[in-house]
């Protein structure tokens, strides 16, 4: 389990008591309630609970794809919840926070080849001539350890690994402040995931704050400074991740740690498992 100092400064990411709504009217469904949490630079905080608890909504709200019906979301010192269409169109240009997806494959075009992928944020900014793009493509594919070679290549042609290289390569190259990383090592497999991992440990030892959202305990032990557990829409717990796994208080967090053989010995057994879910239910009666 990663035990890094918390740094002492003031968060890129600020997520103060959101609610996030779908719908409208008679069919609108509250999906976050007063969903609160920070990440600073050089910091790695985990958003972990199960499919559906509202973890994708939240990364979703912080770059203006879902709406926010009350609190407040700052990032990098803008209150991004106060933005206008042009405003998030010129926020978005300048890379300022990036978006990596859990499916690398489906997030590259598959009929462009992977440098072009990669250059396309910049592109997009015109930040700089067609050479000096070139020169940061092959930068940042070095930075997260992509061979030069495979930048010519199309996505169908590389490794999963190598393609969520290419993701987070892209999502780089605007050298932006805060990466949201949305389950981004559960499509890999193991080795690829760990080489994975230990790029984004790197990527916070040069500053950058992370949001790493994942369903998997044991990724979120290894890698993740703080940790907030995120259920039914409600962050039910939020702390130092040793903690959390080493001292799980609410009955949904200790099913979490007890599923994670890995974590804390053999997996709890089934009269363990219907009590924490009957401490749920009565929780959310």
């Amino acid at each position: 389990m990663f035990d890094h100092p918390l740094p002492d400064t003031a968060p890129l990411l600020d997520i103060d008591a959101i609610d996030v709504h779908y719908g409208k009217r008679r069919n609108k469904r509250q999906i976050l309630f007063g969903v609160s949490l920070q990440v600073r630079a050089g910091e790695i905080v985990g958003l972990i609970g199960e499919s559906g608890s509202g973890k994708s909504t939240v990364a979703r709200a912080t770059l203006g794809l879902a709406p926010v019906a009350a609190g407040r979301i700052t990032v990098a010192g803008h209150e991004v919840t106060t933005f206008g269409g042009r405003q998030w169109r010129g926020f978005r240009r300048r890379g300022v926070a990036q978006y990596v997806f859990q499916d690398p494959l489906r997030s590259l075009d598959a009929d462009v080849i992977i440098g072009d992928s990669i250059a396309e944020p910049l592109r997009i900014a015109r930040a700089g001539s067609r050479a000096e793009i070139e020169r940061r493509v092959k930068e940042y594919a070095a930075k997260v350890r992509l061979d030069e070679a495979l930048l010519a290549r199309f996505p169908g042609e590389i490794s999963g690994g190598q393609r969520q290289r290419a993701a987070v390569a892209r999502s780089l190259v605007t050298e932006p402040k805060l990466l949201i990383l949305d389950e981004p090592v559960s499509a890999l497999d193991a080795a690829n995931r760990v080489q994975v991992l230990g790029g984004f440990a790197e990527l916070r030892d040069e500053g950058i704050a992370q949001l790493y959202i994942s369903h998997d305990l044991g990724s979120v032990a290894g890698i993740c400074d703080r940790t907030a557990v995120l259920y039914q829409g409600r962050i039910v717990e939020y702390g130092p991740t040793a903690e959390i796994v080493n001292n799980p208080r609410h009955p949904y967090t200790r099913l979490l740690v007890g599923s994670a053989p890995t974590l804390r010995g053999t997996p709890i057994d089934r009269k363990v498992r219907a009590q924490l879910r009957a401490e749920l239910a009565a929780e959310t009666s």
